[in-house]
């Protein structure tokens, strides 16, 4: 311990001199202190800690920069506050925690968020903010993950609710600690039994606060906590033994702290023990190695470069030198300071840390300046894919509904047209019948006459009943066929015979064939070729399976087709070509609106044995597809 010279002053002067002193100091540090900031501005750049806090920044660092995801910034935000939490550093430790929390919420990770709330309580209680540390533990609460998280937020916000019921403090803080035991968390234990040690000390309970202390103490080496926990607790049952004036405890263990902290090559903290220690001596009323403390705390700040520190001890020192009337000698010491003041600044190792945290803090915040700008560009990108996307869903999807109403439309005519044609054969088959009819009544042959109306009015019937279907079963085709048959037989009784053979293995129910295809091919075969017979000839209908499909076969025995056309007038060949034309377009329709393959071949017989032979062949048709 270097010896502080003294120097005597006339006592009128002193209270003057002494302000002049401290002011001078003060302008004095303010200028080295900003004068070595400068030069040491690249020097900070290039110079990393060995702190934790400097290395957590610089990793935090680090993850911006390389646009690291939001789980590992915000990690890398959580250990920051938490080294800065335990240093004491509460405002910036807060200010660490929110940048967590947003990312945390964001990513809607509900465990981490309550976590970092609760930690946001805990800072904010320590800064005396008891209603923002009540909202959080609230929040904290309302996120945990299971019962027990649930309930310590929740008794920790009832507590701060309750700041003049020590008694309500008490029990809510047993509760937690009680929860914390019977779930094995152990910090949160250790922190519950501190809380209960500071109501047991405004209880006056100084010895229910020591065993809590102590408590915390034995849990915290078993859970091997960090030194620094594990040092605050002794100091605060050094505290607690200099309140319950057990002087000489509290000062062997101020002591043993002291030498920890040199043990440890933590000059920061030993000069904070020994200033402690100092503190223990004067409530114990030794003055002198109060002094001896302070004056050993002042040295070993002024060794290893601790400016501030030095700054703080060399005012307690003044303090107590002004207190026992020893002017010379506080006087003396700020001279020894401001001699030793611009060396000890330059050689503040803590200045420069200082400098380089603060240096990082700002790389910190421009790279998250830049990160929220990329993230705003990336949600910009996206939301414009998103409604480009939309845009693109919503054209094809008008695309779809604009090519279903304009096929539903071009299906709907192409029924329409398939009815029109369907239809264009009915007028003819009429004529015909009618002619018939009046033959039968000029010849003055009623009888023959009524008979002929009377099936010619039940074909009708049938007909016009099917007339909107564009398939009817097989078995309603053939029944229409042989009252038509009939008809023309009565019509031309001597000119044919007529046979219909149906494969037995057909079900005539449940095979559905196009509606009004085949008569007009027994029509063409009856005018077309047998009337014109001198002999009576002969028409077959057979209706059997070819692998998978139908076939129908109307054959005669007429003059054929070439002969036919010799005879006809150009009007009757106008209307028999418009008969044929008619059917294939049919037919074309159908296999457009259904899908499916029906086809007709027309064979002349060439020849002695004349006569047409037409070939209907159509896959089978599904009942309910055409139904």
């Amino acid at each position: 311990m270097q010896p502080i010279h003294t120097y005597s002053c006339k006592k009128g002067l002193l209270p003057v001199f002494r302000r002049t002193i401290r002011y001078v100091v003060w302008l004095l540090l303010l200028v080295t202190v900003s004068s070595v900031y400068a030069q040491t501005d690249k020097k900070a750049k290039k110079t990393s800690s060995g702190s934790t806090i400097h290395t957590q920044a610089v990793k935090l660092s680090e993850s911006l920069e390389q646009s690291a995801s939001d789980e590992t910034v915000a990690g890398d935000y959580i250990e920051l506050a938490k080294e800065l939490a335990d240093k004491k550093d509460y405002a910036r430790a807060e200010d660490y925690l929110k940048r967590a929390l947003t990312l945390s919420l964001k990513r809607k990770k509900n465990d981490q968020s309550s976590w970092v709330y609760r930690e946001l309580a805990k800072v904010q209680e320590m800064q005396g903010r008891m209603e923002d540390a009540i909202e959080n533990y609230r929040n904290a609460a309302r996120l945990a993950a299971d019962d027990t998280q649930k309930l310590l937020n929740k008794n920790d916000a009832a507590r701060l609710g309750e700041p003049l019921n020590l008694t309500a403090q008490s029990a809510y803080i047993q509760q937690n600690i009680d929860l914390a035991a019977n779930s094995n968390f152990v910090p949160e234990q250790i922190s519950a039994r501190r809380q209960m040690a500071e109501v047991k000390l405004a209880q006056n309970d100084n010895q229910g606060a020591l065993e809590e202390l102590e408590k915390a103490l034995e849990e915290s080496e078993s859970f091997e906590a960090t030194q620094d926990v594990s040092f605050q607790i002794k100091q605060e049952i050094a505290n607690t033994l200099v309140t319950d004036k057990k002087h000489e405890e509290a000062i062997g263990l101020n002591k043993e702290l002291v030498d920890e902290a040199r043990r440890t090559n933590n000059p920061k903290t030993a000069v904070k023990q020994l200033q402690n220690l100092a503190t223990s001596y004067f409530e114990a009323g030794e003055t002198s190695d109060g002094i001896s403390s302070l004056q050993d705390a002042y040295n070993t700040a002024i060794e290893k470069g601790l400016t501030l520190d030095a700054k703080k001890v060399l005012e307690q020192i003044v303090h107590r030198y002004e207190k026992e009337r020893k002017t010379s000698q506080a006087l003396a010491a700020y001279s020894d300071f401001i001699g030793k003041l611009d060396t000890l600044v330059k050689n503040d190792s803590t200045l420069v840390d200082e400098k380089f945290f603060r240096l990082q803090e700002d790389k910190i915040t421009q790279l998250e300046k830049e990160r929220m700008l990329k993230d705003e560009l990336i949600t910009k990108k996206n939301r414009y894919n998103d409604v480009l996307l939309a845009s693109i869903v919503l054209v094809l999807i008008s695309l779809v509904v604009i090519l279903k109403v304009l096929y539903d439309n071009l299906r709907k005519n192409k029924k329409i047209a398939l009815q029109s044609l369907r239809r264009e054969m009915n007028p003819h088959f009429i004529f015909n019948s009618l002619n018939s009819v009046n033959q039968f009544i000029s010849e003055n042959n009623e009888l023959e006459a009524n008979k002929y109306l009377s099936s010619y009015s039940k074909l009708m019937r049938t007909i016009m009943e099917n007339s909107n279907k564009d398939f009817i079963p097989l078995s309603t085709e053939l029944e229409q066929l042989r009252e038509y048959l009939e008809l023309e037989q009565l019509r031309f009784s001597d000119k044919f015979t007529y046979t219909i053979h149906v494969d037995e293995a057909l079900d005539t129910d449940s095979v559905m064939i196009p509606n009004m295809l085949i008569q007009p091919q027994l029509e063409n075969a009856v005018w077309h070729g047998l009337r014109y017979k001198e002999e009576a000839g002969i028409l077959s209908l057979s209706v059997f399976r070819k692998e998978k499909d139908v076939c129908i076969v109307v054959e005669d025995n007429g003059i054929g087709i070439q002969k036919s056309r010799e005879l006809k007038t150009a009007h009757q060949k106008a209307r028999h070509s418009r008969g044929q034309s008619n059917t294939q377009e049919r037919i074309g329709l159908l296999n457009h609106l259904y899908h499916t393959k029906i086809t007709m071949e027309i064979v002349d017989k060439s020849g002695e044995d004349t006569g047409v032979v037409v070939t209907l062949c159509f896959p089978r048709i599904d009942r309910k597809k055409v139904e």
